[in-house]
């Protein structure tokens, strides 16, 4: 049996981290709850629904999954997959069977869950979330040929892929470090369509003027950072 943990980074998601963490399928070996600073009860409902609950006193959800892959490399076991997701219950995680497939299929070591119109509950994805989204993948297609639609934080990845890539980045630019490293290194990646629906609560990035442009503008310095990079 493959070894997967999922790690969840969660700011304040007391009404929607239980739901998160009882709807994931039980092939899954491990949950990890990384509490990202938070001042609610996420970390008590989070842990009475089964999760392990680590403490990232740090803000940035580059952080929280640092925080999370430093808990996994302490263990002896070592997982052959790890999905990330997000804590406000705008995923499904049900899917997540969907995403690590190819990667036991050998069909890929990057699976990104797309957030495709089709799949989308009405308004789960602010306009400025599609715009950056489109604006983020045309660019990596025109600088690297990709074939991403998404950024979506719903997403697999094989655990020797994941320690190869050597993830820096401590806040927004999280997932788009993780797609151009891939790119760049040319590991074999996947999109499948996933659900989406509006998530519980307000979010901390896109909920907020300052949170999106913060995260627009560190996902930008990335792709060109890569895209001119020797």
């Amino acid at each position: 049996m493959p070894k997967i943990i999922v790690i969840i980074p969660a700011f304040n998601e007391a009404d929607s981290i239980a739901s998160v963490v009882q709807d994931i399928p039980n092939v899954v070996s491990e949950i990890i709850v990384v509490s990202n600073n938070s001042t609610d009860a996420t970390e008590a409902h989070a842990k009475k629904a089964g999760a392990t609950v680590l403490k990232e006193p740090r803000k940035g959800y580059g952080y929280a999954c640092l925080k999370g892959m430093d808990y996994v490399a302490k263990q002896t076991q070592k997982p052959d997959i790890i999905v990330f997701l997000d804590g406000d219950y705008s995923d499904y995680p049900e899917e997540l069977t969907k995403l690590i497939q190819p990667i036991l299929e050998k069909q890929a070591n990057l699976v990104i869950g797309a957030r495709v119109k089709a799949l989308r509950e009405p308004q789960s994805m602010t306009p400025q979330q599609i715009f950056g989204n489109w604006l983020a993948t045309t660019l990596m297609h025109w600088f690297f040929k990709s074939t991403f639609t998404d950024l979506g934080p719903f997403r697999a990845i094989s655990y020797d892929t994941l320690l190869h890539l050597n993830m820096q980045d401590k806040t927004y630019g999280w997932t788009v470090e993780m797609q151009l490293k891939a790119l760049r290194q040319k590991i074999s990646y996947k999109e499948i369509p996933v659900h989406y629906r509006k998530r519980i609560g307000v979010s901390k990035v896109s909920g907020t003027i300052t949170g999106s442009i913060m995260a627009g503008y560190k996902i930008l310095c990335w792709i060109f950072k890569y895209s001119f990079k020797s």
